[in-house]
């Protein structure tokens, strides 16, 4: 997972990307609010751990820009422990908050709480130009025909079109489609995404929608409708 750590003290920020990247993350640091508004729209991480207490533009301005053009998770670090910043915060569009001092296996279990229900949530519908997903009524259509999905291939193509344009690895793919990780769920990946490829695509050999990134996992290339900014 790609976490994006907003923190301009140097020690906090050393440590927390040690800890993360320890935990097998891929880590990124910005040391201030206008670096981490520039870092959000280039690399696209998939948490934000975001400080409060940042010069240039502080959390709760990166916060409010952010949610302006995307849903990336984000968790509020801040010395404060107050009724009001927390509230302040989530009615930013925080996904949860944390104070200072901290444990690290407290901040862990954090992110892998914001990561399930984040994961879990979707738009009830999902529309592109070719393809429309009801999440509710666990039906597919393509190019106005009806398509029939068995449970695993509808749960993968849910996943990659819940956030268009970003690269699911194969190990954020295995951990959200089967969450009991069996020895055959990397292979299986390969095979499901083979499966959906013959369903969807107009022309299988050359895939428009499901895209490969070698050497990182696949991607969801359909844009999805939105207000301008939003992907």
């Amino acid at each position: 997972m790609k976490i994006l750590v907003v923190e301009d003290d140097p020690r906090s920020r050393d440590l927390l990307v040690k800890y993360l990247a320890a935990k097998g993350h891929d880590v990124i640091a910005a040391e201030d609010g206008s670096v981490a508004l520039t870092a959000v729209v280039a690399i696209q991480p998939d948490l934000l751990l975001l400080d409060v207490n940042l010069p240039h533009i502080d959390g709760w301005g990166v916060l409010d820009a952010v949610r302006k053009f995307s849903p990336v998770p984000v968790i509020m670090v801040t010395v404060h422990n107050s009724a009001h910043d927390k509230v302040a915060g989530l009615d930013l569009g925080a996904d949860d908050y944390i104070t200072k001092p901290f444990d690290l296996r407290e901040l862990d279990a954090r992110i892998q709480a914001v990561m399930r229900r984040y994961q879990a949530t979707s738009p009830a519908v999902i529309r592109t130009a070719e393809l429309e997903l009801d999440n509710e009524r666990k039906q597919v259509v393509v190019r106005g025909q009806p398509v029939t999905l068995s449970p695993k291939e509808f749960e993968l193509l849910r996943l990659l079109c819940s956030r268009p344009g970003k690269v699911f690895s194969t190990d954020e793919i295995v951990a959200a489609v089967w969450p009991d990780r069996d020895a055959a769920a990397a292979e299986d990946v390969k095979k499901y995404v083979h499966m959906l490829r013959n369903k969807i695509e107009r022309d299988p050999a050359d895939p428009r929608i499901i895209v490969t990134v070698r050497g990182f996992g696949y991607r969801f290339a359909a844009r999805l409708p939105g207000p301008p900014g939003l992907s």
